[in-house]
């Protein structure tokens, strides 16, 4: 009978870098988590960067023209602006605090990225149409900052259409992260 011995040896190195990561009960950093973010302000410099801050200003603007919704057009228009908002501005925090490379899971984050954006241009594309159907031939109260609205859905479904071309292009280049 033939016998196999393999010997692991494991080593741990820990190296303290001061407050940020703080200490932990053994006495060194804690290597986890929290010592991995670091804020990225030069993502916001690039096309993709700048993108994802105007899709949120115009949704601050979208959300102020439309609210409060007086008919189920408007809505609907409100229901794609929130949602839409809401994944921007989880987007904009993963970037500015780095957390999708201090998650280190195996996940294509462009992948996932193109897929959420585009969805989101689709539902721009038909809330914009849809605002704009109900409110820009009506004379009744608030048709003028419903009708703007509209307007502002329709830059920011040029917006997420960008936004969506720029991801496509990186997924193709094979980019992951």
């Amino acid at each position: 009978m033939v016998e196999t011995v393999v010997t692991v040896e494991r080593t741990t190195t820990t190296t303290s870098n001061g407050p940020p990561g703080g200490p932990n009960p053994t006495g060194g950093n804690d290597g986890g988590f929290w010592s991995a973010i670091r804020l990225n302000i030069d993502y916001f410099r690039t096309v993709p960067g700048i993108l994802k801050i105007v899709q949120f200003v115009l949704g601050i603007i979208c959300m102020a023209l439309a609210a409060p919704p007086m008919n189920s057009a408007t809505s609907f228009f409100m229901f794609v602006i929130v949602i839409s908002f809401i994944i921007t501005i989880l987007l904009i925090a993963a970037y500015f605090l780095g957390i999708r490379e201090a998650l280190n899971v195996a996940v294509n984050w462009i992948f996932s990225e193109l897929i959420t954006t585009a969805v989101l241009t689709l539902l721009y594309f038909i809330g914009f149409i849809v605002q704009l159907a109900r409110w820009s031939d009506s004379a009744a109260k608030g048709a003028g900052s419903n009708t703007a609205a509209g307007v502002f859905g329709l830059f920011n479904f040029l917006a997420y259409a960008a936004g969506t071309y720029f991801l496509f292009l990186a997924h193709r280049s094979g980019a992951t992260h």
